[in-house]
């Protein structure tokens, strides 16, 4: 007995010996083998220390670029594509320049124009509820709710100005019905905080609604991704650095919007941006011009859409 009580009393000291032992080792291995890798973000080292923020602070800086806008006029350049990351191809078309139109809540006007010749090429207008879009090179006029279907095999045929709208600007998460909650994103390639904004469905599932990312190094929005209640991915925009500030409002400029299942896309790149620039009714209003042919793709008629733009809340 008094044999083990000296081996245990001697344990402690032998396992400090130990470990004093591998520090000092390990001290001296890694000053030979210690080999330093630089994180990169956007091709430079990487800060010291990445920006932090909580879920409420997300929500109100989103609300804060929301909030101040009322309307704009702005100039771009828009790069169209048809294809799909699903189909392995994207074919993009070429250079347009359009102007782009929009009053809160929901009105909003893009008018193309062809490269070169700068002759109008499209023209389409939403009050939110209903569009109207007129192809110029097939003289065809068609009109139907937003929500329709995108049917046509042209799929350029198949744009919706509310797909722009819910694109362009990024809104606030709606009382009662969205909840945000924060995930972090962040490793050696990524520096992340990513907004879900979940939805209750009417059998109360939970599911996403869409996400909303924001750059670590400064916390501007880079991504928006909206889903449909299946889980498929409705439309995926990347906004590209630096946001600009057009009249005090900050607003992207490069805007790329993906909708891979409608097999299109567009690219937007803004050249001139009149914010809260006041706008008259008549500047939505997109009558079926005369002599056209009209393709109904439900709900009422063109007369009705020019009816309800001028009768519409403000």
């Amino acid at each position: 007995m008094k044999r083990m009580s000296k081996l245990r009393r001697h344990v402690p000291v032998a396992l400090a010996l130990i470990l004093a032992s591998v520090s000092s080792s390990c001290g001296v291995l890694s000053g030979l083998f210690l080999r330093p890798r630089t994180i990169l973000r956007h091709g430079k080292p990487a800060a010291a220390k990445l920006l932090e923020a909580t879920r409420d602070q997300l929500s109100e800086r989103i609300a804060s670029l929301y909030n101040p806008i009322n309307s704009f006029q702005a100039s771009i350049t828009m790069t169209p594509s048809v294809g799909s990351v699903y189909k392995g191809q994207i074919n993009e078309i070429a250079d347009v320049r359009a102007l782009i139109l929009f009053r809160k809540p929901s009105d909003i006007r893009i008018q193309a124009q062809a490269p070169v010749v700068r002759t109008q090429v499209m023209d389409m207008v939403s009050n939110g509820t209903e569009f109207g879009v007129f192809l110029n090179s097939k003289n065809l006029f068609i009109h139907g709710l937003n929500s329709a279907p995108a049917t046509s095999k042209n799929k350029i045929e198949n744009l919706r100005p509310a797909a722009f709208l819910s694109s362009l600007l990024i809104m606030p998460a709606e009382a009662g019905i969205e909840t945000p909650v924060l995930m972090d994103l962040t490793d050696e390639d990524n520096a992340l905080y990513v907004l879900m904004f979940m939805r209750k469905l009417p059998d109360g599932e939970l599911r996403v609604g869409r996400t909303v990312w924001f750059d670590r190094l400064d916390l501007s929005i880079v991504r928006q991704m909206v889903y449909d209640e299946q889980g498929s991915i409705v439309s995926d925009t990347h906004y590209g650095s630096p946001w600009k500030a057009y009249n005090g409002v900050l607003f992207p400029s490069h805007i790329d919007i993906q909708r891979n299942h409608e097999e299109y896309g567009v690219v937007m790149d803004i050249e001139s941006m009149q914010m809260n620039k006041a706008l008259t009714d008549a500047q939505f209003l997109l009558p079926q011009p005369e002599g056209s042919t009209l393709q109904e793709i439900g709900g009422p008629s063109p007369a009705d859409l020019k009816r309800d733009v001028k009768q519409a809340p403000r």
